[in-house]
Order: C-alpha cells, then structure tokens, then sequence
C-alpha cells in the first residue's frame, strides 16, 4: 500500500511534467478522488479543459502514460465535461504530442 500523499505529489509532478499545457492553455487540473488500495485515480480538467477540441486526447492520454510511469495506478479516469462521446477512436496514441 503506497501512501495517499505521496501518492498525490507524484502524480502532480507528473502532470505538471509531462503536461504543462494544461496550465498553459487556461486549464486547470485536481484529484477527485484516489484509492491507493485499488489503484483508481480520477483526475477533473476544467477552466479551458471543459470544451477545448484536443482535451480528449489530453485524457486518453494521460489514461496510457500515467499508469506506465506510477505503476501503483492501475485504472485512470478523467473527467472533462465533455462526456464520453468526445472520446478519440484512434488505436495508437504514439503520434501524440504530448
């Protein structure tokens, strides 16, 4: 079992890491909720997260890399306000910039 605030601090240097155009682009981001029994985290974008065009490939991809990075992860779910229809169809996110 992993501490719940280390826990949280490596998954905020993550982030701003890895996605500092979250911030950079008026978006903001925060845990919703983490259960370092079970390996679930769900992260909320909001600010110009919610309705900008590329946040769904923003969220498929921190659903790859974030758990390939803190192995302690094992489900990743995120949060845009833009509902599930706006998810991407591509099979492989290797082109992604980000």
């Amino acid at each position: 079992m992993t501490d719940e605030a280390e826990l949280r601090d490596r998954i905020g240097a993550f982030l701003d890491r890895n996605f500092p155009q979250i911030e950079m682009h008026g978006g903001s981001w925060d845990i919703a909720s983490l259960d370092t029994d079970t390996g679930e985290v769900h992260l909320l974008l909001s600010g110009a997260c919610d309705g900008c065009g590329i946040s769904s490939l923003t969220t498929e991809a921190l659903r790859a890399r974030l758990p390939a990075e803190i192995p302690e992860l094992t489900e990743v779910t995120v949060e845009t306000g833009m509902g599930e229809e706006s998810r991407p169809t591509a099979d492989d996110l290797s082109d992604v910039p980000f």
